[in-house]
């Protein structure tokens, strides 16, 4: 079989497990898992992996809610040296049905809720061979059965080996594979614990899609840690369900997004015992001083701690140290990372001018999947440019400010403007389309379309509205169109985004009584 890597993530599994020998680990709807039990049954599933004919390096696309099978399944494809591919359920049949197609998956595993939406997509889909669900679905394989197979040895990976190929968004054509490694991930969740590590604070909740980069750090994190952990995994995030486990389990720890933060403030949570609760680890978007002010007020002895990182960082660039948060900021670079801010000419600038966020780690990936023009553009010399605005303070400590992308952040996911903006130019009466970000107090940002139509078309902002939901993921349609005479434009033509987001902006600003 020839030496494992270093890094690799089935290793990783492994070594956690013999670290800490069988014990109660998981507790998902009522039901407490050993951590034996999932360790074997990971190690049978990808023994029926590869005996259905899954080869080191295909990809397989893994589209279920959280279930304590989907850390299983990763785990079981790291062993049998597959690529991980997972596909948030939010996403639209047209938009699955094209990572299908760019990722050349040969599987894809899902659960009966998301069968229907996954035969759909997977039509016409040249390289797939096989669907696998759980439970006695017809023409699917039975996960069920896989797991009846005998349990196989690690097979050989290298470090540089892709471990995951995740989609960062888009519609035909624009879907942007990130190629992570299995050190990509090994470090990322090493750097993350040893940079957030508290003794004794080890048990957590868990509600964040595991298909998410964000999710998907949580897993391998826990793989990291000395200590005997126990965790509560949701299959979704509700926030009464949220704050009733954190008291019935006494758990001290959850991963949120700010948009689960803003959640939680309209619940009683004065109401619930939730006194065992030390940290909220918040990433994937912004978070105002004002809601963190607001949330540890009413939950006094709770910390809650800022990170950042980007898919293309395996999730993680930096994170506020326990105890040392400066609110504001993302935190220091977790170790093994560096940081530097950039002007547009690609130098370096003075502590405290703001500039590109640039990073440079073992965590940055190995580049986008088919796609080494736009590799090029975005990690120059090792150094991962971020697209965001920021700067640092003398400290150290980093500080985002604005976006110099176009991306929008809803609820912790990517939007990309051009996605929605193709989906509302296939409308027959649409002539140009805009689309940007506003300020949304739960979202983070919603997601607001500037329509002009074509002469003698008449549509409405609803019926685009509608129309757009029916083509585009639930994270991602437009909650907002506005038809108007003339979308603005640049002088050569392409639509002027930043007129429009400055229209948006000075729309949200309060009015000055005079």
């Amino acid at each position: 079989m020839g030496a494992v890597g270093e890094h690799n993530l089935a290793r990783l599994a492994e070594q956690s497990f013999g670290r800490h020998g069988d014990r109660e680990v998981l507790s998902f709807e009522g039901k407490v898992f050993r951590s034996g039990d999932l360790f074997e049954r990971g190690r049978r599933l990808a023994g029926g992996l590869a005996a259905l004919g899954i080869r080191p390096g295909d990809r397989v696309v893994v589209m279920m809610s959280n279930t304590p099978d989907v850390g299983t399944l990763y785990t079981a494809l790291w062993r049998a040296g597959a690529v991980i591919t997972p596909a948030i359920f939010l996403l639209s049949d047209a938009e699955l049905h094209n990572i299908l197609v760019d990722s050349e998956a040969r599987a894809v595993v899902t659960t009966p809720d998301f069968l229907p939406k996954v035969r759909g997509a997977a039509d016409g889909v040249p390289t797939l061979e096989w669907i696998i669900c759980e439970g006695e679905e017809a023409d699917t394989v039975s996960l069920g059965q896989l797991v009846g197979a005998d349990p196989v040895e690690i097979v050989t990976r290298q470090d540089s080996d892709l471990a995951a190929l995740m989609y960062t968004g888009g519609t035909t054509g624009r879907a942007k594979g990130v190629m992570l490694s299995h050190e990509n991930l090994w470090r990322a969740g090493g750097s993350s614990h040893q940079a957030g590590y508290v003794p004794g604070i080890n048990r957590s909740l868990v509600s964040l899609p595991l298909s998410h980069s964000f999710g998907l750090l949580v897993t391998v994190v826990g793989m990291h840690s000395p200590e005997r952990g126990f965790g509560v995994l949701m299959k979704w995030f509700d926030p009464g369900a949220f704050l009733a486990l954190i008291q019935e389990h006494q758990l001290q720890v959850a991963p949120v997004v700010p948009s689960m933060v803003q959640v939680l403030l309209s619940q009683p949570l004065e109401d619930y015992d939730l006194s065992s609760l030390r940290f909220f680890a918040c990433g994937a978007a912004p978070l105002a001083a004002e809601v963190v002010h607001e949330l540890e007020r009413r939950l006094p002895g709770v910390e809650v701690r800022e990170g950042y990182g980007l898919t293309e960082s395996s999730a993680i660039i930096s994170t506020n140290p326990p105890g040392k948060r400066r609110l504001g900021s993302v935190g220091l670079p977790v170790p093994g990372c560096e940081v530097k801010v950039v002007d547009d000419d690609d130098v370096e600038v003075p502590v405290g001018e703001m500039g590109e966020i640039c990073a440079r780690s073992g965590t940055i990936m190995q580049g986008y999947w088919k796609a080494a023009e736009l590799t090029a553009e975005t990690v120059k010399d090792g150094w991962l440019h971020t697209g965001d605005m920021g700067h640092l303070d003398p400290d150290g400590y980093i500080y985002i400010t604005d976006r110099k992308k176009d991306l929008i952040i809803r609820g912790g996911f990517n939007v990309y403007p051009r996605d929605v903006e193709d989906v509302l130019l296939e409308h027959p009466a649409v002539s140009v389309a805009a689309v940007v970000g506003r300020p949304d107090p739960v979202s983070g940002e919603e997601v607001v379309a500037f329509v002009s139509l074509r002469p003698g078309a008449t549509v409405t902002g609803d019926e685009l509205v509608e129309f757009s939901r029916g083509r585009l993921g639930a994270y991602k349609y437009p909650r907002e169109v506005r038809v108007v005479d003339s979308v603005p434009l640049t002088p050569v033509g392409k639509v002027d985004r930043k007129a429009v987001r400055k229209q948006v902006a000075e729309e949200a600003r309060p009015a000055v009584t005079p």
